[in-house]
Parts: structure tokens; C-alpha cells; sequence
């Protein structure tokens, strides 16, 4: 008698609760450190994670050992920056970002002001790259910041195109609540402008960088910084003008146009 396996649908598959403990204890500590970015202790991560030293400390040993961990002074251990790029190139943010870096070098060039690079990561946006006024005053976003997506300008755009990787859960409660009406007006008028939601003297220009689709895969922002001195040679509008025309050249080179 021939005894056949019995191949369970795909969502009978999807049911099972499967469990590898070890990976799972991994995945805790970077998601632990992900907000501690001083790093902890070998003690206090196995504290904040509620499990006893002899438990995690092998765990930590072997991630250290691969580059996902590294450890700084006072013995303390941090999330590495092989992670980011790991996750880079592991997703279309590498290609993204080596399409847009040549135009966000012109960009800078001309509006004398820093710019960076959004896209979505489920319930909020992450910054994967920016470039830097090459003048003497500098206002910038560090490289792998997460941003709320209801209170920036960044998130605006995202929300307002429905971004790649955002939680499509997001996307319909903002683009259906409060933010409707200025959702629209973004799809409208092909960018947002507003103030910073965290500093004085800084307006946040976004505009949307679209896949073939017509859907949004990031938004390129500038941190509008206006001086006080006179030295300022380039105005909002003009810097607006500038961006919308940048985004649209990197989606024509993302999308193989040009």
C-alpha cells in the first residue's frame, strides 16, 4: 500500500504557529537595541528582554560575531550598520537610492539646502539617504531616522500616493479620516509644503518619486532652512520648483524613460 504525504493548503499552512526560539531571541535584541542607540549591557538586554544571562549571552556572542552587533566603550553592545545595509540591498531602497543620488547631489547644488530620501516601513517612514548643503550652515535628517507619517511632510506625500511597504490599514484610515482634504490637495498639486512639526525656521518640502505603476516608492524632502543674514539666494518657491522637477527626473530614470 502506498502511503501518500497529505499537502496542506496554503492557508492551513499559514495557520500553524511554527517557533524557532533562538531566531526569535535575535530578532528581540534588534528590535531592544533599535531604541537604545547608546546600546546595553549584556545584563540589561537580557533584563529588557526578561530572560536570565545564560539564556541570551550565547545569542549575543554569535550575533557580534557576524557584524550585527558591535560593542562600544563601556562594554555596551549597539545595533550594527551592516543591518541597514543589509536591509538595503535586500530591498529596491539600494537601487533607489543609486538612481537618486546623482540628482539629489545637483539638487543640494542648487537650492543650497540639504534634501533626503523617504520611503515607507509599515506605520511609519525611514530615511534611507540624503545629501548636505555644501554650504556653511547645515540642517540635515539622520540616515535611518524614522518619521510619524499624519504629523510630517514626508509622511503626507507617502500617505497621499499610498506608498510601497506602508500598512495598507494606515494608508485607508488617513486618506478616508482628518487628512483627506489635504491628502488630496497633494495629489493635486504634486507636493506638500509645510511647516517642520519639530524645529523653528523650517519649512519641509516634499515631493513623490513614482514606480511605473504611478504609485509613490519614496518622497524627496527638503528641511527648508531659512537664514536670517541675507545670505539666502534661493527662495521656497524657487527650491519647490527645483524639487518637483528633480523627483520627476529620477522617476523617469527609475521607471527607464530618459
Amino acid at each position: 500500500m502506498t502511503i501518500k504525504a497529505k499537502v496542506l493548503p496554503e492557508s492551513a499552512v499559514k495557520a500553524h504557529t511554527y517557533t524557532a526560539p533562538a531566531l526569535e531571541k535575535g530578532f528581540n535584541v534588534i528590535e531592544l537595541l533599535s531604541e537604545r542607540p547608546h546600546g546595553l549591557t549584556v545584563s540589561e538586554i537580557a533584563a529588557g528582554l526578561g530572560l536570565s544571562m545564560s539564556e541570551i549571552f550565547r545569542i549575543l556572542m554569535v550575533m557580534e560575531r557576524r557584524g550585527w552587533l558591535r560593542r562600544t566603550a563601556g562594554d555596551r553592545l549597539r545595533v550594527a550598520t551592516k543591518v541597514l545595509d543589509l536591509a538595503f540591498k535586500a530591498t529596491p531602497a539600494e537601487e533607489l537610492i543609486q538612481v537618486s543620488a546623482p540628482f539629489m547631489r545637483e539638487l543640494v547644488q542648487r537650492v543650497e539646502q540639504s534634501c533626503h530620501l523617504v520611503i515607507g516601513n509599515g506605520d511609519k517612514g525611514l530615511v534611507v539617504f540624503r545629501q548636505q548643503t555644501p554650504g556653511p550652515t547645515v540642517f540635515a535628517v539622520r540616515i535611518g531616522a524614522e518619521i510619524t507619517l499624519e504629523e510630517t511632510c514626508s509622511g503626507h506625500v507617502l500617505l497621499a500616493y499610498d506608498a510601497a511597504d506602508l500598512n495598507p490599514e494606515r494608508v485607508k484610515a488617513a486618506q478616508s479620516g482628518v487628512l483627506a482634504t489635504p491628502l488630496q490637495r497633494i495629489r493635486s498639486r504634486g507636493y506638500e509644503m509645510m511647516k517642520s512639526a519639530r524645529t523653528l525656521g523650517v519649512t519641509d518640502i516634499s515631493c513623490p518619486i513614482f514606480d511605473g505603476q504611478g504609485r509613490a516608492i519614496a518622497a524627496l524632502t527638503i528641511p527648508y532652512l531659512q537664514l536670517v543674514d541675507g545670505t539666502q539666494t534661493v527662495e521656497k518657491d524657487e527650491a519647490r520648483d527645483c524639487l518637483q522637477e528633480i523627483a520627476a527626473r529620477i522617476s523617469d530614470e527609475m521607471n527607464g524613460t530618459r
